[in-house]
Formats: structure tokens, sequence, C-alpha cells
């Protein structure tokens, strides 16, 4: 069985999302992420569904939770609440 965690959210501008985004993956990994997909809406590129891989859902519930993962997405400019979804096949 494999365990991902989806998340939808608006971001104020991609490029600027993206860097931190990508300094904080030793952050996701060190919590259980296993892979990381991010996708865009098709009419608005700064509409981000990103698709995660956990070890276990427990472990992506907890780094939801994360205050770290909070400031990051302020830093990021994350512009409201995330929708999460916790899901295995």
């Amino acid at each position: 069985m494999s365990n991902y965690m989806i998340a939808h959210h608006q971001v104020e501008d991609f490029a600027k999302w993206k860097v931190v985004f990508d300094s904080v993956a030793d952050l996701r990994r060190a919590n259980g992420e296993t892979s990381a997909q991010i996708l865009h809406d098709a009419d608005d590129p700064n509409s981000l569904t990103l698709i995660f891989g956990w070890d276990s859902i427990e472990n992506a519930r907890s780094y939801a939770q994360k205050p770290e993962l909070k400031a990051a997405m302020q830093k990021a400019g994350v512009t409201g609440p995330p929708t999460f979804y916790f899901v295995t096949d």
C-alpha cells in the first residue's frame, strides 16, 4: 500500500514559491516524504496541486501540522490555507 498527501493552494508567484519549496526538501524527506509532484491549474500557474508520497499517513498528517511548514508557506507566498487530503491506494 502506498500513502499520499495531496495539497492544493494558491500562491502569489510560482517562481518565488518554488525557491522556498525546494529549500525545505530535506525537511520533508526527514519527516517521511518519498516523492513529490507539482501540478499547475491549466488556466492559472499560481494555483497548485501537490502530490506527495509518504512513508505513512501518520507522518504525512503530522508534517501538515508542523510550524516549520506553516512558516515556509507564509514565506513562499501561499495566499490562503491549503486543502489537504490523505489517501492510500
